[in-house]
C-alpha cells in the first residue's frame, strides 16, 4: 500500500463512521475493498484503525461477511482474509469482459474521428495483447490483430504501458538482450535504450513507434489506468506512414484525441489517472 492510499481509507471511513446515512453496505463494501488492498489477512483492529470504526462495528462487519463467504477468518492468526465468494465474484466479472465491452464503443468513436485502426491492448509479460480492433470502412491489413502478441517494447501499446511501471518491473520483464527481439531493424535494442525511450514517453503523455512493429506504419497509444492508478491497458491508433529514417514525428493532435478515449475509458472502469 502506497503512502497516496492510506489518506484516502481514511477519509472514506471516517465519513463511514461520522455520517448516519451512510448504509450498512457501503461500511462492508469499505472492509471489503481493504481486505482485498492487503497482500496477506489482516487483523480486526487494522481493520478498525484503517477505516476509522468502531471495534464492534468492525466485528460485525467481519462477521457478516465471513457468513456470506465473502470474507475468511483465520483464527490462530486472529486475522481476516478474503473469501472465496470475492474469487468468485471477480471471476464472474471477468467473465463479462469489462474492458472490452467498455472499450468497443469508444475505439469506434475514434476511428470514425481520426479515420484508422483503433485497438485495444494489454500487457501479457514481456508482450503486448491486443483484446479489441475497430478498423475503418477501408482497412489496412496490420499484424495486430485481436488475440495477436507482439514485443511490448516495439509497440506504442506496450510502451504506453512500460511506461509508467516501476523500473524494477520492467527489468524483471526485460531482463536481458535476448528478450529484445527486433522486427525491422528500429526500436530499441536493450534495456538502457528503452528506458531512454520510456522515460520521453512517460514525459510526454502518450507512447509513439514509427515502423518498429511494421514497415511503413506508425503508432500512437496513450495509457488507461485503474482504480489505484495503475496502467492497466493501451488505446492504439495505427496509421499508414512511410519514411527513410525515423523522422522523430509524435503526431500530437492524433494523441490527443487518442488520450482522450483512454481517459473515458479509465473513468468508465473507475479508474483514476495516475500523476
Amino acid at each position: 500500500m502506497t503512502g497516496a492510499e492510506r489518506p484516502n481509507r481514511r477519509d472514506e471511513g471516517a465519513a463511514i463512521r461520522h455520517s448516519s446515512r451512510i448504509p450498512a453496505l457501503r461500511r462492508g463494501l469499505a472492509v471489503l475493498r481493504l481486505l482485498a488492498s492487503r497482500p496477506g489477512p489482516v487483523s480486526a483492529a487494522t481493520v478498525a484503525r484503517e477505516l476509522d470504526l468502531p471495534r464492534s462495528t468492525t466485528y460485525h462487519l467481519l462477521t457478516e461477511l465471513a457468513d456470506a463467504g465473502f470474507a475468511t477468518r483465520y483464527p490462530e492468526e486472529r486475522r481476516y482474509g478474503l473469501g472465496v465468494a470475492a474469487f468468485e465474484l471477480g471471476s464472474a466479472y471477468l467473465r463479462h469482459d469489462p474492458l472490452e465491452r467498455l472499450a468497443r464503443p469508444l475505439l469506434r468513436r475514434l476511428v470514425d474521428r481520426v479515420g484508422h485502426t483503433a485497438h485495444l491492448g494489454v500487457l501479457h509479460g514481456p508482450e503486448a495483447l491486443y483484446l479489441v480492433r475497430e478498423q475503418p470502412r477501408q482497412p489496412q491489413s496490420l499484424v495486430s490483430d485481436v488475440g495477436v502478441r507482439l514485443p511490448a517494447h516495439l509497440t506504442a501499446s506496450g510502451r504506453a504501458v512500460l511506461a509508467r511501471l516501476p523500473a524494477a518491473q520492467v527489468r524483471a520483464l526485460l531482463p536481458s538482450a535476448a528478450a529484445f527481439v527486433n522486427r525491422t531493424g528500429r526500436g530499441p535494442r536493450d534495456l538502457p535504450a528503452l528506458r531512454r525511450v520510456l522515460a520521453a514517453e512517460r514525459r510526454r503523455g502518450w507512447a509513439v513507434e514509427d515502423g518498429h512493429v511494421t514497415a511503413g506504419f506508425a503508432s500512437v497509444a496513450a495509457p488507461v489506468f485503474d482504480h489505484g492508478g495503475r496502467p492497466t491497458a493501451a488505446v492504439t491508433v495505427t496509421f499508414r506512414h512511410v519514411c527513410d529514417e525515423e523522422c522523430g514525428q509524435t503526431w500530437p493532435d492524433l494523441a490527443e484525441q487518442v488520450r482522450s478515449e483512454a481517459a473515458e475509458l479509465t473513468a468508465r472502469i473507475g479508474g483514476r489517472t495516475a500523476s
